[in-house]
C-alpha cells in the first residue's frame, strides 16, 4: 500500500496548493508527534493544511482528532506563524522537500517539510537559521539539524532532465546480472517508480524486463535503447506539465473476497491501495475512483484508512470463521475416509490369513517352538535369517519379529490370484498374534472391521448435527462482525469523552480531568462564566466542571454528584475514606499567582468563599448510554429534567466556611428534628450541625458542668445564630473595632494557601479563620444555617448568668502554679498606666509586631498549622489535592451572580442524542460506556454498582458487560452495540479497584 509522496506527487500538490498563497495562519494544532494541522483563513475563505513528516501534505475537509494539550513544537509554530500570511509554497529543487514561507522581509519564517527517509519538519527565520526542529539529527559529518544551525539549502537536487543515450548506456553497464529495468533506473532518476513503469509500458517496455545480451530475452541494449530514451523524455514532459496544470486524482482499489457460509457466490470488498495524480498504464483494468483534483483524492485516501482498517479486520474475522467451518467439514470427511480405509484393510488382512491358514500356523509353530526351547530373541532372529537364506518357504514369509508384543509380521499374498475371482488381494504385511490360531487372528481383524463400521455410522450420524452447529456459529460470527464493523464506523467520539464525564440526574454535563494537564485544559478552554468548579481537599482529587448551559443556579443534587465524583477520583477511593468536596463559581477560579509565587500545571487560585458539600458514600455506577437516531430523539426529550432549585435546601446542602467541623446526621434524626422545629425544608436532604469545641471536655469530671451552645432554626429558613454570635454581631454593627483597614479585611474572609509537593506529597497549609458572625456580616444579608443534631434527652437549656459566673470562678481557682505571681507583678508594673497610655502602647506593639512578621515566618506558621489534625471529632482528613487556593483578603461581600448565559443549544442537542433507557422501537447507532455516581443512574436500563474493592477494573468491566448481555429485556441490537464497544474503553473511567454489585451476580459469574 502506498502511504507517502514521491517526487511527481509533490510537484502536482505544490502546483495545486498555490491557491493558498495570501491566506493567513489562524491556528496550529498537532494530531500526533508527526502530524500537524495549520488553519488558514482569508476573509470568508477557510482552509486546513495538514502536514505529516516524511509522508504527505495536503488540505483536508475532515475533522481530525487533535491532541488534548499542544506540544512544544506546536507552541513554537504558533508563536512565530500566527497571523502571518503564506507568501510562498515551493519545492526545493527537485528533492522531496517543501518550503512554506510565512510573512515577508525580516519577519519571514520558513516551515520546511522533508518527505524522504524518516522525514522532518524544520522552522527557520528569514536567514534560514533553525529556530526549532521536530527531529534533531546529524547527516554525515558536517550537516547538523539543530537549533541555531543554518539549514543546508545546497544539498537539494536541481534538475530531473532525462539522461542521454550515452548516460543510459553507462548506467545500464553498471547493473548487476538479474536486475530488472525499473530497479536500475529508479535510483538514478527523479521520476519515481510509478511514473517510470507508466512511460515504459506506453513504449512497449516493462519495468520487470532484465538487461540481457540475448536479443530474444529481456531488454536488449542495441534494440531497445531508443525506446527507453523516448520513454524517459515523455516522463520529463509529464513533470514539466505538472508544474503548470492542476492534476486530477485517482485512487486505485483492490478487491477483497468475502466468503459466504452457505457456499453461495462470495461478495467483494473494495479497499484503497494507491493514490496517483495520473491514470497510469499499469493500473488499467483495476477498480479505481476518479476525483477532480489530486488534493481531494489524497484527502479521501488517508481519511478512509481508519474505516478501511475496520473493514479489513472484519474480513479477517470472516475468513477465520469460514476457515473454522471448512476445518470442521474436512475433519469429518477425514474421519469417515480413515474409518473406511481401516475397514478395507482389516477385511483384506482377515481374508489373507484365511487363505494362508497353513502357512500362518506353521510360522507360529516355528517361533513358538524356538521360544519353548528358551532360545534368546537374537538367536531366534539368526535362526529365521538362516532359514530364509536356505529358501525355506515358511521363514521367507516372516518379515519381522515383534516378540516384545508376542507378534510376528508376515508377508501374505493371495495363493488363488490366478483364479477367476474379481477381487484379487494384493500382497500385504499382516501382524499375527502368536497366542491365537490363524482363524482366531482372522476373527480379530473381522471384529476390528465391524467396530470401524460402527464408528463410521456414528460419525455420519453426528456429522450433520456438528456441521449444522458449525454453520450456525459461523453465520452468527459473520453477522456480528458485520454489525460491529458498521457500528464502529458510525461511532462518533464526543469531545468530552477524553475527560472523566457523566450526565447528572438534572441533565447537566459534568466533566473532570484525568491528570494535571487535563485539569489545566478544562479551566482554560472549557470553563465558562456560568459553570461551577468542584474540587475536594484530598490528594489526587479531580478538577470537576458542571457545564451550566442555562445560566440558572445549579441544583443541589447535581452539585452533590459532582462533589462525589471529585472525591471518588482521588486517593479516597483506595483508602475508603470519605471527605468533603466544595464548589465555587467559574469567576472565582484564576491562574494568576500571588506576587513571588508560581502555580504549577493543574493548580489554580480560588478567590472568595468556598461552598462545602455534604459528605456522601463512595458509591459509583457503571452503565451504557445509547446514541439515538435523529428521528427517535423526540421520544426521549426531557427524560432527564432539571429539578427546580430550592434555595433553602441548597443552604443546608453546602456550608460556606473553611474551618467548620461538621457532622452528617442520619435521615431519621433529621426528620425528627424537623418535626420539633417545625421546619418545612426537604426531609430528604441531610443536615449539618456545628460541634462545640468543648465537646471533648464535657464528661471529664462529674463536678464540671456540661455546657452546650444550642443552635436552632428560624421559621423564615434563614437560620439563627447562638447568643454568643448575636452579641458579636451587635458589637460589629456598633463599629467598636479600632483595627486598621487591613486587619479588618483580613477578618472578613479566610486566607488559605495550600501547597503540595508533587514529588513527596507533603502539604503545607496556612489559614486564617473567622467567626460565624463575621461570615454572616459579610454575606448577602443572611446568616448561615447550621441545623443541630437532635439529642436523646431533648433540647438542653441555655446557660444562665450564674452558671457563667461559677464557670469563671472555677477557671480562676484552677490557675496553675506561678500564674498568680506573674499576674501580681504585671498589676504592679502597669498600675500607673491609664486607659489612654494603654491604647497608645498597644498600637505601638501591634505595628512593631507587623514589621517583624516576614514571609518566612508566615510559612513556618503555616507549616505548624498544617500538622494539626482537623476534621469532625478528630477524624483524619486526607491530604489536599494539588491545587493552590487563596481567598482575597480585601474582597467585598459577594454580590448576586450575574450568570453568563452561553450558547448551550448545541450541547443540549448533544445530550438529547444519548439515552440510558432505550425503548424497543428506538433505532440505536452505538453505545457509550459511562461511569457516574450511582444516584445519577436511577432510571437507566443497564447498571451495576461500584464500591471500593479488590477487583481489577478490566475484570470488573467484563463481568458487568456479561451481566448486561444476559439481561432478559435486552434486544439483539442492544447486545450487538454492547459487543462493539472496545474493551480498552469500557473500564477507562473506573475510579480504581472496585467491588461489583448487581442482582443475581453470582449466577452470571457461574
Amino acid at each position: 500500500m502506498k502511504n507517502r509522496f514521491n517526487t511527481y506527487d509533490i510537484i502536482c500538490m505544490v502546483t495545486e496548493l498555490q491557491r493558498l498563497i495570501g491566506m493567513r495562519v489562524n491556528q496550529v494544532y498537532d494530531i500526533d508527534n508527526r502530524t500537524y494541522v495549520i488553519r488558514l483563513q482569508r476573509s470568508e475563505e477557510k482552509s486546513i493544511l495538514l502536514l505529516e513528516s516524511g509522508n504527505r501534505f495536503h488540505t483536508t475537509q475532515f475533522e481530525w482528532p487533535k491532541n488534548v494539550a499542544p506540544s512544544g513544537f506546536t507552541m513554537k509554530l504558533r508563536k512565530h506563524l500566527k497571523n502571518k500570511r503564506l507568501e510562498r509554497l515551493t519545492q526545493l529543487g527537485v528533492d522531496r522537500i517543501v518550503d512554506m514561507q510565512f510573512g515577508s522581509g525580516e519577519a519571514a519564517y520558513h516551515v520546511i517539510l522533508e518527505l524522504y527517509d524518516r522525514g522532518n519538519i524544520v522552522l527557520t527565520d528569514h536567514e534560514w537559521t533553525i529556530l526549532n526542529v521536530l527531529r534533531p539529527h546529524v547527516e554525515g559529518d558536517k550537516i547538523r539539524f539543530a537549533v541555531k544551525e543554518k539549514y543546508p539549502l545546497d544539498r537539494a537536487k536541481t534538475n530531473y532532465d532525462a539522461p542521454s543515450s550515452d548516460t543510459l548506456k553507462n548506467i545500464l553497464s553498471k547493473s548487476k546480472p538479474g536486475d530488472n529495468l525499473k530497479k536500475i533506473l529508479n535510483p538514478n532518476l527523479e521520476f519515481g517508480a510509478a511514473l517510470i513503469d507508466h512511460v515504459l509500458l506506453e513504449n512497449g517496455l516493462t519495468g520487470n524486463m532484465k538487461v540481457s545480451p540475448d536479443p530474444n530475452k529481456g531488454f536488449y541494449l542495441e534494440r531497445d535503447l531508443d525506446k527507453l530514451v523516448i520513454a524517459l523524455k515523455q516522463a520529463e514532459k509529464l513533470m514539466d506539465d505538472a508544474k503548470t496544470e492542476v492534476s486530477k486524482g485517482y485512487i486505485i482499489q483492490k478487491r477483497e473476497e468475502r466468503p459466504n457460509p452457505d457456499g453461495s457466490e462470495p461478495t467483494f470488498l473494495l479497499t484503497n491501495v494507491e493514490f496517483h495524480p495520473l491514470e497510469l498504464m499499469q493500473h488499467r483494468g483495476l477498480p479505481r475512483v476518479e476525483y477532480e483534483t489530486f488534493d481531494r483524492a489524497v484527502d479521501e485516501f488517508f481519511s478512509a484508512l481508519e474505516g478501511q482498517k475496520i473493514d479489513m479486520k472484519t474480513v479477517q474475522v470472516e475468513r477465520e470463521a469460514m476457515k473454522k467451518l471448512q476445518n470442521v467439514r474436512k475433519d469429518h470427511e477425514k474421519r469417515v475416509s480413515e474409518l473406511e480405509a481401516v475397514q478395507a484393510s482389516d477385511r483384506e488382512r482377515a481374508e489373507l490369513i484365511t487363505r494362508n491358514q497353513q502357512l500362518v500356523d506353521s510360522a507360529r509353530l516355528a517361533v513358538q517352538t524356538a521360544l519353548a526351547n528358551q532360545m534368546s530373541w537374537d538367536d531366534i532372529k539368526l535362526l529365521v535369517k538362516t532359514a530364509q537364506d536356505n529358501a525355506d518357504p515358511v521363514a521367507s514369509c516372516i518379515k519381522d519379529l515383534k516378540l516384545a508384543t508376542n507378534h510376528i509380521t508376515l508377508l501374505l499374498s493371495d495363493p488363488y490370484q490366478h483364479s477367476e475371482q474379481e477381487d484379487e488381494l494384493k500382497p500385504m504385511l499382516v501382524d499375527v498374534d502368536l497366542s491365537l490360531t490363524a482363524f482366531s487372528n482372522a476373527r480379530r481383524y473381522y471384529d476390528q472391521k465391524r467396530n470401524a463400521a460402527k464408528k463410521q455410522q456414528k460419525t455420519l450420524e453426528s456429522a450433520d448435527k456438528a456441521l449444522k452447529s458449525a454453520e450456525r456459529k459461523t453465520k452468527q460470527t459473520l453477522k456480528e462482525a458485520s454489525a460491529i464493523s458498521n457500528i464502529t464506523k458510525a461511532r462518533r467520539t464526543y469531545w468530552f469523552e477524553k475527560f472523566l464525564w457523566f450526565i447528572s440526574s438534572d441533565n447537566y454535563l459534568v466533566i473532570g480531568g484525568r491528570d494535571q494537564q487535563q485539569n489545566e485544559l478544562l479551566v482554560k478552554r472549557y470553563m465558562r462564566g456560568a459553570d461551577v468548579y468542584v474540587h475536594a481537599e484530598v490528594t489526587g482529587a479531580a478538577s470537576v466542571l458542571v457545564k451550566n448551559r442555562s445560566g440558572e443556579p445549579v441544583p443541589p443534587r447535581t452539585l452533590a454528584e459532582a462533589g462525589q465524583a471529585a472525591v471518588a477520583y482521588s486517593v479516597s477511593w483506595e483508602a475508603k475514606v470519605v471527605t468533603r468536596a466544595w464548589w465555587v463559581w467559574a469567576h472565582q477560579v484564576s491562574k494568576s499567582a500571588p506576587t513571588g509565587e508560581y502555580l504549577p500545571t493543574g493548580s489554580f487560585m480560588i478567590r472568595g468563599r468556598k461552598n462545602y458539600l455534604l459528605t456522601d458514600h463512595l458509591a459509583f455506577g457503571f452503565t451504557f448510554m445509547f446514541r439515538l437516531e435523529d428521528s427517535c430523539i423526540e421520544r426521549h426529550r426531557g427524560e432527564r429534567k432539571a429539578a427546580p432549585v430550592d434555595e433553602s435546601a441548597s443552604d443546608t446542602t453546602s456550608v460556606q466556611e473553611d474551618e467548620q467541623e461538621i457532622v452528617v446526621s442520619d435521615g431519621e434524626d433529621d426528620a425528627s428534628d424537623k418535626e420539633d422545629s417545625g421546619s418545612t425544608s426537604d426531609p430528604k436532604l441531610e443536615t449539618i450541625s456545628e460541634e462545640s469545641k468543648t465537646d471533648a471536655k464535657r464528661d471529664l469530671s462529674p463536678d464540671t458542668e456540661k455546657t452546650e451552645t444550642e443552635v436552632a432554626r428560624n421559621e423564615d429558613k434563614r437560620g439563627v445564630t447562638s447568643e454568643k454570635e448575636k452579641e458579636e454581631d451587635e458589637k460589629d454593627k456598633d463599629g467598636s473595632s479600632s483595627d486598621s483597614d487591613e486587619d479588618s479585611s483580613e477578618a472578613d474572609f479566610p486566607d488559605t494557601h495550600i501547597k503540595v509537593d508533587h514529588g513527596t506529597g507533603e502539604v503545607i497549609t496556612q489559614s486564617k479563620t473567622r467567626t460565624i458572625s463575621e461570615m454572616s456580616d459579610k454575606s448577602d444579608g443572611t446568616s448561615l444555617s447550621f441545623p443541630s443534631l437532635p439529642k436523646k434527652g431533648g433540647k438542653k437549656p441555655q446557660r444562665s448568668k450564674e452558671q457563667k459566673q461559677t464557670e469563671a470562678k472555677q477557671k480562676d481557682n484552677g490557675m496553675k502554679r506561678g500564674q498568680r505571681g506573674k499576674l501580681k507583678k504585671m498589676k504592679e508594673k502597669y498600675r500607673d498606666q491609664d486607659d489612654e497610655d494603654k491604647e497608645l502602647m498597644m498600637k505601638v506593639l501591634q505595628s512593631a509586631k507587623h514589621e517583624k512578621e516576614t514571609k518566612k515566618a508566615q510559612k513556618k506558621a503555616a507549616a505548624a498549622k498544617a500538622n494539626k489534625p482537623k476534621g469532625p471529632r478528630g477524624q483524619k482528613i486526607p491530604a489536599p489535592a494539588p491545587v493552590l487556593l487563596e481567598a482575597d483578603s480585601d474582597q467585598e461581600p459577594e454580590p448576586d451572580q450575574e450568570m453568563e448565559t452561553t450558547a448551550g443549544d448545541a450541547d443540549d442537542e448533544l445530550l438529547s442524542q444519548l439515552t440510558g433507557c432505550p425503548l424497543p422501537e428506538d433505532e440505536l447507532l452505538f453505545a457509550v460506556p459511562v461511569c457516574a455516581p450511582y444516584t445519577a443512574l436511577h432510571n437507566y436500563k443497564y447498571k451495576v454498582k461500584l464500591t471500593p474493592g479488590t477487583s481489577k477494573r478490566g475484570k470488573a468491566a467484563k463481568a458487568a458487560v456479561q451481566v448486561f448481555l444476559r439481561e432478559r429485556s435486552a434486544t439483539a441490537r442492544e447486545r450487538d452495540l454492547l459487543k462493539a464497544v472496545r474493551e480498552e474503553n469500557i473500564a477507562r473511567n473506573f475510579p480504581g479497584k472496585v467491588k461489583l454489585s448487581a442482582p443475581h451476580l453470582h449466577k452470571h459469574k457461574k
